[in-house]
């Protein structure tokens, strides 16, 4: 119970279209889903949990927080994401401690994937 004191528990999503959401993070990032309905999905990634609701969801170039999820290598995450429906909109780029991407996910969230290796 004190691990979850004070930290963040629970993340909420606008999506255009929530069984597309649901479909997307299943198939690239093995997430498991329960729909409450046509407008809701609950989400689990072993780690944290969350929901994506019927809805617009802003970008983060509009000033909405960015979700990075971790990957180990790069390429095979890129490759899965567009296979799936998702848009790259930002490429593999380098920063300090690592290299990541930026893309929206068929419901029109915008996320990123890192990696702290330099190569994929």
């Amino acid at each position: 119970q004190m691990k979850r004191e004070r930290r963040i528990d629970y993340v909420e999503f606008a999506s255009r279209d929530p069984a597309a959401s649901r479909g997307f993070f299943e198939q690239v990032f093995g997430w498991k889903f329960e729909d409450y309905g046509p407008d809701y999905t609950a989400f689990d990634d072993g780690e944290l949990q969350g929901g994506f609701f019927r809805g617009t969801p802003l970008t983060a170039s509009a000033g909405a927080p960015l979700v990075v999820l971790y990957a180990a290598q790069l390429g095979p995450m890129l490759a899965a994401v567009t296979a799936q429906g998702g848009d790259v909109v930002k490429p593999i780029f380098s920063f300090p401690g690592g290299r990541r991407f930026q893309f929206t996910e068929p419901g029109g969230n915008e996320l990123a994937v890192w990696s702290e290796r330099d190569s994929d």
